[in-house]
């Protein structure tokens, strides 16, 4: 059996993409959730029956790109980077767009993807 620091160490070496496929994974398994707990404070009096539900912050996002620009081996690159993919499975999904480059991933992780994409010469679009 890994220890604990071996499982942390291999969580570490996992891209993005990896990781959100295994957190899907360990909350089906075990029936959990990762999703922090958030505190909503209900309106008081009147107000209170009045007040339409609060929408949920959106936690998962889609990093869509939808065009490669003038600079396509950059952006092929930038997308084997962020997704592991080999070179023609990287190639194919250039050549596809518009296709999410990355999906349900967090909004930190989105922005950077966008940036480094958007840096290579891609367009890019984040849902």
């Amino acid at each position: 059996m890994a220890t604990k620091e071996e499982i942390l160490d291999g969580i570490a070496n996992m891209s993005v993409l990896e990781l959100s496929e295994l957190l899907k994974e360990f909350e089906e398994r075990f029936g959990v959730t990762a999703a922090a707990p958030v505190a909503v404070a209900a309106p008081a009096g009147p107000a209170a029956a009045e007040a339409a539900p609060a929408e949920e912050e959106k936690d998962e996002f889609d990093v869509v790109l939808t065009g490669a620009g003038d600079k396509k081996i950059q952006v092929i690159k930038e997308v084997r980077t962020l997704t592991n993919l080999g070179l023609k499975e990287a190639k194919d999904l250039v050549d596809s767009a518009p296709k999410p480059v990355l999906e349900k991933v967090a909004k930190e992780d989105a922005e950077k993807a966008k940036a480094q994409l958007e840096g290579a010469g891609a367009a890019i679009e984040v849902k």
